[in-house]
């Protein structure tokens, strides 16, 4: 078993960062933190809702760095259209774990993003979502801004679908 260096918690990690936490190449955004006692189920492992809760804490910074919203007025509204997770191992009390995402592709008022979490270096969940950019009336679809393209694109190597 991997020991998992000592890592800021809720911080977007450095790339050397998610590599001394055991994740693989081709994950640029990140972050680290410690499974809580409320996050546990009747089973004491880690609840499946935690994980959708880890994927939304890590997604919102994530719209921050790459110029998708800061939740500002005149902002675009984004919207989760699915979301589905893959239990690969369970997690326990006190582990500390590093959730990472990426966005795999996308279209012009849309794209898909992909989630990892690894605890001690193993992979325990993958997860990823459909986001739709909406105009304020939170109905009428809107052009994802170019400068999220461009992040996308240069940073996930994400494609054009």
């Amino acid at each position: 078993m991997t020991i998992m260096p000592d890592l800021p918690f809720l911080t977007p990690l450095s790339p050397q960062h998610l590599a001394a936490a055991g994740v693989p190449e081709g994950w640029q955004f990140g972050m680290a933190d410690v499974v809580r006692f409320h996050e546990l189920d009747a089973l004491n492992h880690v609840n499946n809702v935690a994980y959708f809760r880890w994927f939304e804490s890590l997604r919102i910074p994530y719209f921050a760095a790459y110029h998708l919203s800061t939740y500002s007025p005149g902002d675009p509204t984004l919207v989760v259209m699915t979301n589905s997770a893959r239990y690969h191992a369970p997690m326990f009390l006190g582990e500390r774990y590093v959730t990472v995402t990426r966005t795999a592709s996308f279209r012009s008022s849309s794209f898909r993003m992909e989630y990892a979490i690894y605890g001690e270096g193993t992979l325990r969940a993958t997860g990823d979502c459909i986001v739709v950019c909406l105009e304020e009336d939170a109905a009428t679809k809107r052009p994802l801004p170019a400068a999220a393209i461009d992040a996308f694109v240069s940073r996930d190597k994400a494609s054009r679908e």
